[in-house]
């Protein structure tokens, strides 16, 4: 077969082509006689195949259901007996004696804001820089770290306030916000440590091979390459982190076990675990209800907690997302 064909120049070529080769009859026909078996087998399997994935998803579903029972119990039994105790007064008051109505958790709420807020000072920071030599350092060091924070993440809570106890507590004499946030620091540092990780592998090898290809310096990629990809995992793992230590009950009875209200470091001050723990055990209904309210405010904050992280991972991505988007063009 010839063609006629137009070069660039404009010049006309005659190019002969080949024929197309023609498969022989009897690797045609068997190759006929497979996809024919192949549609065969699958027009029998294919009601089999639909209901099993129908099952699937039957059973996926079911087993979300089953997840989300508790936890829309525990909300909802919480709402119903703490949604009475909260007004104005709830937040701006101090705790009032037993048996005396008109109590609030000022306290409560300026020490957990005090307790967690140097906790989180602590860890953050030293859990992002742990992360960054895991990542940038292979060897028996980053091994040891590495096993250490997955050993810190089980251990229980109240091993942490009796450590903190023995550190800070029995040398200074007292109970102290001190010991508290850095029993709620060591906390959340393996939890910090092991999402900032996996935000910081997340970032492409490429984008830090390029830019030290480019003569930038370890610390310049750290900073504008990893820091800045990394950005969304780093916010959500640090705000989970917080969330899981504004909650936690254990610790501050060893550290600083107090309902005075108190903003210095180095005096015992209260807290919201504190508040719940304190008044739920008494036998006072005003007690009681402060315990209800206190426990639904402090839902109410691990939630936001947890939105805040999901939105503010959501917009970093994007943002992330964009600024490659205009580097590539």
């Amino acid at each position: 077969m010839t063609t006629l064909r137009t070069t660039d120049t404009g010049d006309v070529v005659v190019e002969e082509l080949l024929p197309a080769e023609v498969l022989p009859e009897h690797l045609a026909s068997g190759a006929a006689a497979r996809r024919a078996a192949i549609r065969q087998a699958a027009g029998r399997t294919l009601g089999r195949r639909r209901t099993a994935t129908r099952a699937s998803h039957v059973l996926c579903a079911l087993s979300v259901g089953i997840c989300l029972v508790p936890l829309v119990a525990l909300l909802a039994y919480t709402t119903a007996r703490g949604i009475h105790a909260i007004n104005l007064g709830f937040f701006v008051h101090d705790p009032t004696p037993p048996g005396i109505p008109g109590g609030g958790i000022r306290n409560a709420i300026a020490g957990s804001v005090l307790i967690v807020g140097l906790g989180a000072l602590m860890a953050i920071p030293i859990g992002i820089v742990a992360a960054l030599f895991l990542l940038e350092r292979r060897g028996r060091v980053a091994t040891i770290v590495r096993f250490g924070a997955d050993v810190l993440t089980g251990v229980p809570s109240i091993a942490m306030g009796i450590f903190a106890y023995a550190l800070l507590v029995e040398p200074l004499g007292h109970f102290s916000a001190l010991a508290g946030c850095f029993a709620l620091a060591v906390l959340m540092l393996p939890i910090v440590i092991r999402a900032s990780e996996s935000a910081m592998a997340s970032v492409p090898v490429d984008l830090r091979e390029a830019a030290l290809a480019l003569g930038a310096r370890r610390s310049r990629v750290a900073r504008s390459v990893v820091l800045r990809g990394a950005m969304a995992g780093l916010v959500t793992g640090s705000l989970l982190a917080i969330a899981r230590a504004v909650g936690e009950t254990a610790p501050l009875l060893f550290t600083t076990s107090s309902d005075l209200f108190n903003l210095s470091p180095l005096q015992p001050t209260g807290s919201l675990p504190l508040t719940i723990y304190a008044n739920g055990t008494q036998a006072f209904p005003e007690a009681q209800q402060i315990a209800w309210g206190t426990a639904f405010t402090l839902l109410v904050l691990v939630l936001l907690l947890s939105i805040a992280a999901r939105i503010v991972a959501g917009r970093l991505a994007r943002g992330s997302r964009w600024d490659n988007s205009r580097s590539k063009r």
